[in-house]
């Protein structure tokens, strides 16, 4: 890096730091925005398809933008260094892992020109002199141009590293494997079995198990072999697809109850499961991770803190919720004022249609009377837009789609 770099004035040096703080201040909203800019111009799906990789994302713009402002109160105008924060560096390993190009110019400029958009509100707002403006601007386009190009430069030649290392393991071997039976390309069953030590005949049940966090971890393979024994497998497939998520395949062909799946994640604490349905020999493979992955995306989406979910049993909402304001005005539309009702009523609804409109059914399940059931209806039919009795399938989604939410 080179060590010449003319400094600003005072009054410029002065301007920069009072912008800067302004920024600071409101780091949390700037960060978002800045996060929304990069995502909205990225081109590159697979990372943005995925939950754990857009939340890695967002805290690398966040570091970015924190350590280039904290720079520029200390050293107005001059330039930054890359910052190499351990969890830029963990996101940069992940994203190796999987078999991705980290180099993806267009999130880094959208990150970019979000940031310089609100900078530049920013120096309008602390000088109206237009020399002043001027150079204020110059120098701070340089200043955050270049910590862009040397942060891309210092990260990609930190991924060669990682990608050399990973060369060297036969896990990469599995991971481009699997890559290939997913996105359906043609390569050999034999082949492909040889290298991953799993049969691709038969029936899969695909999972993804993933933590809150990298201190949670420890419990993923715990997660995944109780996954195996619940699925009633003797064995499994297992890729670490990140250091907080693992994919799973058992050799199945039935999904174990949600109720079942939740014992797993009360004994490990800030773990999740996503199951995909059950699938036949190669297609089945990839569905059933496909599956998983989609409900996984969906509870994200949903901001949901369920712990389990099966995506037999959301199907419905996970296509619903891909646009979240047709999904949202899904659910006022059909609920109406059930929407915001008493969680019990709309728990005796849902119960209610589960159990094929069966009153004495839904009474039991939800361990209370059966006249009890028959008031809440009554009541819900009230607030409905549309009866029940002439709604039920889109009153059920609609309720799920609530009942993930809260």
């Amino acid at each position: 890096m080179r060590t010449s770099w003319p400094g600003p004035s005072v009054r410029i040096s002065a301007l920069i730091r009072m912008v800067a703080e302004h920024m600071l201040a409101a780091a949390d909203a700037a960060a978002e925005e800045v996060t929304a800019a990069a995502h909205e111009s990225a081109d590159y799906r697979a990372v943005l398809d995925d939950p754990q990789l857009v939340d890695a994302d967002r805290r690398m713009n966040r570091t970015n933008m924190l350590h280039w402002l904290s720079a520029n109160i200390q050293a107005p105008g001059m330039r930054v260094a890359p910052s190499m924060d351990p969890e830029i560096l963990q996101f940069a390993r992940d994203v190796v892992r999987r078999g991705l190009d980290l180099h993806d110019l267009g999130s880094w400029r959208g990150a970019q020109h979000g940031a310089w958009s609100m900078w530049v509100d920013g120096c309008f707002a602390v000088t109206t002199d237009l020399d002043e403006l001027r150079e204020l601007i110059k120098v701070s386009e340089r200043s955050m141009a270049t910590f862009i190009d040397d942060s891309i430069a210092a990260l990609d030649e930190f991924v060669e590293r990682e990608r050399a290392d990973l060369a060297k393991g036969a896990n990469a071997e599995r991971h481009a494997t699997v890559q290939l039976l997913l996105e359906g390309a043609p390569i050999g069953r034999a082949r492909a079995e040889s290298r991953l030590g799993y049969a691709l005949t038969g029936h899969h049940v695909a999972a993804i198990i993933w933590s809150d966090s990298a201190d949670e971890a420890a419990g993923l393979d715990t997660a995944a072999e109780a996954v195996m024994r619940m699925c009633g497998g003797g064995r499994r497939l297992t890729l670490n697809a990140s250091t907080t998520a693992l994919w799973v395949w058992v050799p199945a062909h039935v999904v174990p109850p949600a109720e079942v799946a939740e014992q797993i994640v009360a004994d490990t604490p800030g773990i999740h499961l996503a199951f995909g349905r059950p699938g036949q020999d190669l297609d089945g493979f990839r569905r059933s991770h496909l599956d998983a992955a989609s409900a996984q995306r969906m509870l994200a989406r949903l901001g949901s803190n369920r712990t389990v979910v099966r995506y037999e049993d959301v199907a419905l909402v996970s296509v619903l919720t891909a646009d979240m304001a047709q999904a949202d005005q899904f659910v006022a539309d059909t609920l109406g004022d059930l929407a915001t009702a008493d969680p019990a009523l709309r728990e005796t609804v849902l119960t209610y249609v589960q159990e094929r409109f069966n009153g004495s059914a839904a009474a039991e399940r939800l361990f209370t009377h059966r006249n009890t059931v028959e008031r809440r209806l009554a009541r819900a039919d009230q607030l409905l837009p549309v009866p029940l009795a002439e709604s039920a399938a889109s009153v059920v989604a609609a309720l799920m789609l609530v009942q993930l939410r809260d």
